[in-house]
């Protein structure tokens, strides 16, 4: 494979003020990532050196104003410099700042219109900081929203993916009252589908998909709730008389650890936290006597969209931004799953 054969890939530097600087230094410093791919960092380049200090990693840095700019060099990081208000001279680790809210933003909306234009073949996303975001004007209640305003697009899906471990969403960022109003048939089908189109992309010939439920013990024939009944079984039933191999609803307790131990290749979730915190557990390792993260690791990826897009499945850190010993896991997984979707285009 020829250097401009290679993905171009967009990634995001996220809050300058959290780890995703430091992780992007790290992950811009393995030489495998340049052998697979181009990779281009939408940030500060200000930041960028400030966090080299503090890691100890010696990169080149080439600023540069647009992609025809980039040189594509491991050792060298090419950064589409992004201009942080007031400069980085003041930069303040972990601290929650509409400049770096705003810095942020810009950095995820270039990505996007480069993949829009044609310039990149994906982007990749660094953890941004909700509240900074919105301190800056942005109202937005996440990148996978950001993303789907900027792509105008009206359905669309949050997997969480590891290697063992594959989850969509039917509800995201609302409360868990809106979300149990959301458990609707015609949702619950439009995410199943869009799993079942990415486990395909991911080379799953034929992917079973289990379907969780919504109350305790799936609604217990009706004891618990009826939106099983109502809702889901419907939805599931629907989509096996389409051709899907779907089933549920499976007692939500019970599904993450059977798809965890093979007996699904994807997961649907009724809601955020349903999903997050078994793909969460099985992700994530904290070293109690550290008390860091040894490896976080998980990517998040939005489907349905018009371009690609993945991300870490983790938050800034800003309680060890700065520090130097972030890991960079997650967001080598995450460009590795971008590879994996330019391939299936």
């Amino acid at each position: 494979m020829t250097n401009n054969s290679k993905p171009i890939l967009a990634v995001t530097m996220g809050d300058p003020a959290g780890i995703g600087p430091e992780i992007a230094v790290k992950a811009f410093a393995e030489k495998q990532v340049y052998e697979q791919c181009r990779p281009i960092l939408m940030g500060n380049a200000e930041v960028l050196r400030q966090i080299m200090e503090v890691i100890g990693i010696r990169l080149a840095l080439n600023a540069i104003t647009s992609v025809d700019q980039a040189r594509f060099e491991w050792g060298t990081i090419d950064v589409l410099d992004h201009e942080l208000e007031g400069g980085a001279s003041a930069l303040r680790w972990g601290e929650v700042n509409a400049r770096y809210g705003d810095l942020a933003f810009r950095c995820v909306v270039s990505a996007i219109r480069l993949a829009l234009e044609g310039k990149v073949d994906a982007t990749v996303t660094g953890p941004i900081h909700k509240a900074a975001i919105n301190a800056a004007g942005h109202h937005f209640s996440g990148h996978t929203e950001i993303y789907a305003h900027y792509t105008d697009t009206r359905k669309y899906g949050m997997l969480l993916a590891d290697e063992h471990l594959k989850v969509i969403h039917v509800s995201t960022h609302v409360s868990l009252r809106q979300a149990i109003d959301l458990v609707k048939k015609p949702r619950i089908m439009e995410v199943v589908r869009l799993m079942d189109t990415a486990l395909r992309q991911m080379g799953v010939e034929n992917p079973l998909i289990g379907v969780a439920g919504l109350n305790p013990h799936a609604g217990d024939n009706g004891l618990f709730g009826s939106e099983e009944a109502e809702e889901i079984a419907p939805a599931v039933e629907a989509l096996r008389a389409e051709g899907l191999k779907v089933e549920g609803p499976v007692p939500p307790d019970a599904l993450y650890a059977l798809a965890n131990g093979g007996r699904y290749d994807g997961c649907v979730a009724m809601y955020h936290d349903q999903g997050h915190i078994p793909f969460k557990v099985v992700g994530f390792d904290w070293d109690k006597d550290k008390g860091t993260m040894k490896s976080v690791k998980g990517v998040n990826i939005t489907l349905g969209l018009p371009i690609i897009r993945t991300s870490v499945d983790h938050g800034t850190a800003f309680e060890v931004a700065g520090k130097g010993i972030a890991s960079a896991d997650a967001l080598l997984l995450a460009m590795d799953y971008a590879l994996r979707f330019c391939k299936a285009k």
